[in-house]
C-alpha cells in the first residue's frame, strides 16, 4: 500500500494535471452543465404537470437520465485520457529515461493509470450531491446511487486498463486511441447487436419459451454496460433478460467479474509488455 500512494509517477502527473486552472475549470462547466439540466428538468416537469408537483416518478427518471449521461461520459473520455499514457512518451523520446529509474513496471502503469482516470473520477465523486437532489422527491435509495457509483467506478478502471494497456504495446498514440475506443464500442455497442442475433437465432430455432437456457445470451447482455446500467435503473429490464436467457443470476455480478478480470489482464499485459518494447523500439 505504501508503495502504490507514494509513487514518483503519480505525484508528478497529478501535480502536471493539476497545476493550472483547466482542469478545474473542467470541472466547474461540468458541474454547471449538470446543474442547468437537472434544475431545467424539474421546472419543466412542474411547470407543465398542471399542478406544480415533482412526482417519486419523475425523480427516477432524472435519476436514470443523470446516470446515463455519466456512462457517457465515461466511456467517450476514458480513452482519450489513457490511450496516449505510455505511447506519449515513447513519441517524446522519453520512455526510456522513465524505465531507467528505480520504479518498477508496475508503479509506473499503475501511475499513469490513476494519473489518467482521476479526473473523471473527480467529476464523478464531485456530482455526487447533484445525485443527491433526486432524494428530496423520493423514488431513489441511497443503495441504488451507491450502486451506480461502484458501476462506474469499475467501468471506468476497466476501459482506463485498456487504453493503458493499448498505449504500451502499440507505438503511436493514434493507433492506441483507435483500438481503446473501438474496444469501447465492442463493449457497449456490439455485444448488444450480437445479443439480438442469439435471441432470433434461438427464436428461429424454436428454442423458446421460458424454459430453454441460452448461457451465451445472458453473458453478452451481462457485459454491456448500457444493459447492465439499465438493469440497474429498472428492475423489469433484469426480468425480461432472466426470461429471454433462463438464468437467473444477476448482471451486476457477472459484471463486475468479468470487467475486474479484463482490468487485472490490461495491467498484466502492459506491466510486462512496457519493458519489452523498450528494447524493440530502442
Amino acid at each position: 500500500m505504501r508503495v502504490i500512494l507514494i509513487n514518483p509517477v503519480l505525484i508528478k502527473e497529478l501535480k502536471l494535471r493539476f497545476r493550472n486552472a483547466k482542469s478545474f475549470v473542467g470541472v466547474l462547466f461540468y458541474l454547471l452543465a449538470m446543474s442547468i439540466f437537472v434544475f431545467g428538468f424539474i421546472y419543466l416537469q412542474t411547470a407543465f404537470s398542471g399542478n406544480g408537483f415533482f412526482r417519486p416518478a419523475d425523480s427516477i427518471i432524472l435519476f436514470m437520465m443523470i446516470s446515463f449521461i455519466q456512462l457517457g461520459l465515461i466511456l467517450f473520455i476514458t480513452p482519450g485520457l489513457t490511450a496516449g499514457a505510455i505511447s506519449t512518451e515513447r513519441e517524446k523520446q522519453t520512455l526510456n529515461i522513465l524505465l531507467t529509474t528505480s520504479q518498477t513496471s508496475f508503479q509506473i502503469i499503475f501511475g499513469k493509470l490513476t494519473s489518467s482516470v482521476v479526473f473523471l473520477l473527480l467529476l464523478i465523486i464531485a456530482g455526487l450531491p447533484i445525485y443527491s437532489l433526486v432524494f428530496l422527491y423520493g423514488g431513489v435509495s441511497p443503495g441504488q446511487v451507491f450502486m451506480i457509483l461502484m458501476f462506474d467506478i469499475t467501468t471506468l478502471l476497466a476501459f482506463g486498463s485498456v487504453g493503458v494497456m493499448y498505449s504500451t504495446v502499440t507505438r503511436r498514440t493514434i493507433v492506441s486511441m483507435i483500438s481503446t475506443y473501438g474496444t469501447m464500442v465492442f463493449f457497449a455497442g456490439m455485444t448488444a447487436f450480437f445479443l439480438l442475433l442469439s435471441l432470433q437465432f434461438n427464436n428461429a430455432a424454436g428454442l423458446y419459451p421460458e424454459n430453454t437456457v441460452s448461457p451465451l445470451s445472458y453473458f453478452l447482455g451481462a457485459i454491456n454496460p448500457v444493459i447492465v446500467l439499465l438493469s440497474l435503473l429498472e428492475p423489469q429490464t433484469l426480468e425480461e433478460v432472466y426470461g429471454l436467457t433462463g438464468i437467473r443470476f444477476p448482471l451486476w455480478v457477472t459484471y463486475v467479474i468479468f470487467y475486474s478480470l479484463l482490468t487485472a489482464a490490461a495491467l498484466l499485459v502492459a506491466v510486462k509488455t512496457l519493458r519489452v518494447n523498450m528494447h524493440r523500439y530502442k
